[in-house]
């Protein structure tokens, strides 16, 4: 990490030249622009810079949809502010010669925080933590599927028969991994140099596939290194000639997750919350703030899982939840506690290697903070097998979470209806698209045979 003194003295020695500056859109990427560090430092630490507003308001191909109040042919697609964030200002060592920071997104009529920014979604649920003298930490846990195919060929060949970097389930194996050692080394060292603290690499389960885990951190900390990661990733596997997807579903294996894990603390003391002297060695406050997401876990997961694709995880012994429980250390729920004590913490099952972290945090929190304020009881701890269980089950489509959080007065409360609606529409313009599509599947189904 950098300071603005330290950017100077880097860039007057000739070290840096380039300062990227990037938001995080809807989709979770980092969007923005190159500048040179002699502008970033004598125009926009002191005045900010622009972008369009149309950044929020797009599908994944960039496409200007219609449906936004925040941006649209109406309003011109005008500006709005990006300030950057120079707590975040670091190095990029893949990129020669480069520091990042992250900016914020203001209004330019007023400088007020854009309140469907992704970043600002979070800080929002931060603030009400705050109100209460609580803090969060979060971890997230990405997995990600590597190819022998750069991005181009991937691309040229219609994403179809890649080949992936190992050729069976390498899941914790030393030997497996070793084949791609150099590239997950470079990714490591990577992240490490941008002022990440990496604990360790490991192979999962589907082909090609592999993880690496980061320190838990402050809950905004982590949603902004974790997209950094994201896309650090991805060029450092380019500049190998290789590929990876974060993708929740490759194919008809295993998918890609992003278990998150969450802890509160007292901001004040600095100490954890959650444990104490109940059952199951849980304080009230983590009664509360369980039973709250338990129950709103269905309504919000248009958080967890925000495309068409992220709902094909959901499979009975995939390792991807379908059932909506607790469990003690069970893989098998929505909702896994693990840790005593200290590291006691909740993991969100849920979400894919698709999610949007800042959403996602922000939905646990709202939903946490509800249970709280409610009062509400916490279930009995799901034992065994909960893809075989009579309980409420996961959303199965985009489609049935867009409605249910359509209908939610939690996350009206919590968020507001413009996020609210914002989000929507962007589920709606998913919808859409899909519905269109004529896929590859139907092509073979139906070209001949039917």
């Amino acid at each position: 990490m950098l300071t603005l003194d330290r950017l100077r003295a880097l860039v007057e020695d000739g070290t840096v030249d380039t300062v990227e500056l990037s938001i995080t859109d809807m989709q979770g990427r980092l969007q923005g622009k190159r500048l040179s560090a002699e502008y970033f430092l004598n125009e926009v630490v002191p005045h900010a810079t622009e972008g369009c507003s149309y950044l929020l308001a797009v599908d994944v191909d960039m496409n200007t949809v219609d449906g936004y109040g925040l941006s649209s042919w109406d309003t011109g697609y005008g500006d709005f502010v990006l300030k950057p964030d120079l707590s975040t200002l670091r190095m990029l060592p893949w990129q020669p010669g480069t520091a990042a920071v992250l900016a914020d997104v203001l209004r330019e009529q007023d400088n007020a925080p854009v309140s469907v920014s992704p970043r600002q979604v979070l800080r929002a649920q931060l603030d009400r933590l705050a109100e209460r003298g609580l803090a969060a930490y979060v971890g997230t846990e990405l997995e990600f599927i590597v190819f022998r195919d750069s991005y181009e060929q991937a691309w040229d060949k219609g994403y179809r028969g890649l080949t992936p970097a190992n050729q069976y389930n390498v899941d914790y194996s030393i030997l497996g991994t070793a084949r791609i050692e150099p590239l997950l080394r470079a990714i490591r060292l990577g992240m490490t140099g941008a002022g990440m603290y990496v604990e360790s690499a490991k192979g999962e389960c589907n082909l090609g596939q592999h993880e690496i885990a980061f320190r838990y951190a402050e809950a905004q900390a982590t949603c902004d290194n974790h997209v950094l990661y994201k896309t650090g990733a991805k060029a450092i596997a380019a500049q190998q000639g290789a590929a990876l997807t974060f993708m929740a579903k490759f194919d008809a294996r295993e998918g890609n997750s992003c278990h998150i894990h969450l802890s509160l603390r007292s901001a004040e003391q600095d100490a954890p919350v959650l444990a104490g002297a109940g059952p199951h060695g849980f304080s009230p406050l983590m009664e509360g703030f369980l039973a709250g997401q338990l129950a709103a876990l269905r309504e919000l997961t248009l958080l967890f899982a925000p495309n068409i694709n992220s709902y094909k995880r959901y499979a009975a012994g995939s390792f991807a939840p379908t059932s909506v429980a607790w469990g003690r250390d069970n893989r098998t729920c929505a909702l896994r506690v693990v840790g005593h004590g200290e590291s006691l913490r909740v993991e969100n099952r849920v979400p894919g290697g698709d999610v949007n972290p800042y959403l996602a945090v922000a939905g646990m929190i709202a939903a946490g903070l509800d249970g709280i304020d409610r009062g509400l009881s916490l279930e009995s701890e799901f034992r065994g097998d909960a893809y075989r269980a009579d309980l409420p089950r996961v959303p199965g489509t985009l489609r049935e979470a867009a409605e249910l959080f359509g209908g939610s007065t939690l996350a009206r409360a919590a968020f507001g209806d413009t996020v609210v609606e914002h989000y929507l529409n962007a589920a709606r313009v998913e919808i859409e698209a899909f519905d269109a599509a004529v896929t590859d599947w139907e092509r073979f189904r139906g070209f001949e045979r039917m």
